[in-house]
This record gives C-alpha cells, sequence and structure tokens, in this order.
C-alpha cells in the first residue's frame, strides 16, 4: 500500500499524487500516473494546465464536481462538467490545455489517469471520447454498493468508453458501512485502488483499513478482488488492466518505448513536426 503525496503540476496546481513516476511504471504497467485535485481554494487550481503536449498515451479526465474548460491543437475545446470525462488519445502528439474554471462554490474536484499505449498504437491519430453524465451508469448491486462504470463490465452493464487501444477497466466505487464489494480480475493483469472517502480493507489479510489518499496494488495472481467496509463506508477509484509488458522511456509528457523515440519527439517539438494530424472527436451527446 502506498500514500499519495502532495505536488504541483502545470502552470502551479496543487494535487495528490497517487502514482506517477519511472519507477513505479512496470508494477502499474499498462497505468503510469493517477492525480487528484481536490480543493475549494481557486488559488490552488486557477493557473490551471496551458497548452502542453502528449506522445504516447491517453489521458483520461474525470470530473466528480467542477468545470474544466479545454482546447487542443486541432481547433476543438469544450467543457467536462461534473460527472463527466474526457477520454484522450494522445497517439502520434498532440497539444491540449485544461482550465479549472471556478464555480459559485469554488469547489474543484476531480482526477486524470494516464495510460499507456502499446508500441503499435503510440503513433495512431489522437481522438477524443467526450463521455457526459448521462452516458455513464451507476451501478448498484445486491448489498448496497454502487459503482459509477466508465470503462468495463459489471455483469450485464458495460462502461460507455469502448473499443479501447488496451484493455483497462476505470470504474468510481461507493460501498456502504458493513457491506462488501467483489470484482473478478483476469489473469495476469493488473488492479489498482485508490481510497477516495472513507475507509476499508482491501485485502482479506489487512490488519488495518486503507484510508483516504491510500493506492492498494493488488498482486497480478489474484482471480478477484474484495472489499469490505465495518464502521464506515468508503469511496475509491478501481482500475484494471492487461499489462503492455513492453519497454518504457518516459521523460514528461511523452511516454515512448526506447530513448531513441523519445528524442525523436523533443526534436519535433524543436522542429515544428511534432503534430499528427486532426482530434476526432467520439461524443455520446
Amino acid at each position: 500500500m502506498l500514500a499519495a503525496r502532495p505536488t504541483t503540476d502545470g502552470a502551479g496546481v496543487s494535487l495528490m499524487r497517487a502514482f506517477g513516476s519511472p519507477s513505479l511504471a512496470e508494477l502499474l504497467d499498462p497505468f503510469l500516473l493517477l492525480d487528484e485535485l481536490r480543493s475549494t481554494n481557486p488559488a490552488d487550481y486557477s493557473a490551471g494546465f496551458p497548452w502542453h503536449p502528449h506522445r504516447g498515451i491517453e489521458t483520461v479526465t474525470y470530473v466528480v464536481k467542477g468545470r474544466f474548460e479545454h482546447q487542443d491543437s486541432t481547433g476543438g475545446g469544450g467543457v467536462i462538467k461534473s460527472g463527466e470525462v474526457q477520454w484522450m488519445t494522445a497517439g502520434g502528439g498532440i497539444f491540449h490545455a485544461e482550465m479549472p474554471k471556478e464555480t459559485i462554490d469554488k469547489a474543484m474536484w476531480g482526477y486524470q489517469l494516464w495510460v499507456n499505449l502499446p508500441a503499435k498504437h503510440k503513433m495512431v491519430q489522437p481522438k477524443y471520447r467526450n463521455l457526459s453524465d448521462n452516458s455513464i451508469q451507476e451501478v448498484e448491486l445486491q448489498g448496497g454498493a454502487k459503482v459509477k462504470l466508465i470503462a468495463g463490465r459489471i455483469g450485464q452493464n458495460v462502461g460507455p468508453a469502448r473499443d479501447l487501444d488496451v484493455d483497462v477497466e476505470y470504474m468510481d466505487v461507493t460501498i456502504p458501512k458493513g457491506a462488501q464489494f467483489e470484482h473478478p480480475v483476469k489473469e495476469g493483469h493488473t488492479a489498482f485502488a485508490y481510497v477516495v472517502e472513507g475507509d476499508a480493507k482491501f485485502d482479506s489479510n489487512s490488519r488495518a483499513p486503507a484510508t483516504r489518499g491510500s493506492l492498494v496494488l493488488y498482486e497480478r495472481t489474484k482471480p478477484k478482488i474484495l472489499i469490505k467496509t465495518e464502521e464506515s463506508s468508503v469511496r475509491f477509484l478501481l482500475g484494471v488492466g492487461r499489462p503492455l509488458n513492453e519497454p518504457i522511456a518516459w521523460h514528461g509528457p511523452v511516454v515512448m518505448t526506447s530513448w531513441d523515440e523519445i528524442n525523436k519527439a523533443f526534436a519535433d517539438l524543436g522542429d515544428g513536426t511534432f503534430l499528427k494530424g486532426g482530434a476526432p472527436k467520439y461524443s455520446d451527446q
């Protein structure tokens, strides 16, 4: 179990980083980074994330509360509102900006997850999946657990982020006190849980519950995960994915499979050839 740590990113946004470093990339493969932005103080987030590049990854922005305005180098843009998700495939190269916008109650709460792309898809054309709150089902399970299903499957329910380049599941799970949540995990897949509220025992061998800001990483040999609450409810993000088992070369916003490719990416930035085409938008609206 790991603890999220405070950091800053963008133009000075205060974040909690659950994970996000080359030293952990192999353990969490295919996931690279998970950041939490949660504040009612505009000074923590108003500087935002001005124009910056990405190549070789997908960025998944999930806004629990608040608004993010975004723009990209293809001329696209829009607003990601409370309960919505933007699943962006950076592919061969894109510039974008994500700017939190203050609301009446000044609350801003959201997450960004980075998913690595396999070598054969790292240079694909960029694309977006814009998922509205209405398209993301909240599945209520026997026993009272509720799952906001972004990607993956719960019973017969399938999340709206489909036909992905990497086999991943991503969901927001709430379990009431004195209850449990069980979820199958395919053999060899990575599974993590990041606690955002309350506490629970995330493993039958746990001596103490995992609390807010804790990252639980499961062994890849487990066929399922079983999470139990006692005197408190718990809310957590659950990610499950098939490891790519490929080399990882990572520098800033670019993740490739070799340092030659990293050097090429930054050479492309220098000579103006980084962008690799438009970004079609797939929306449920």
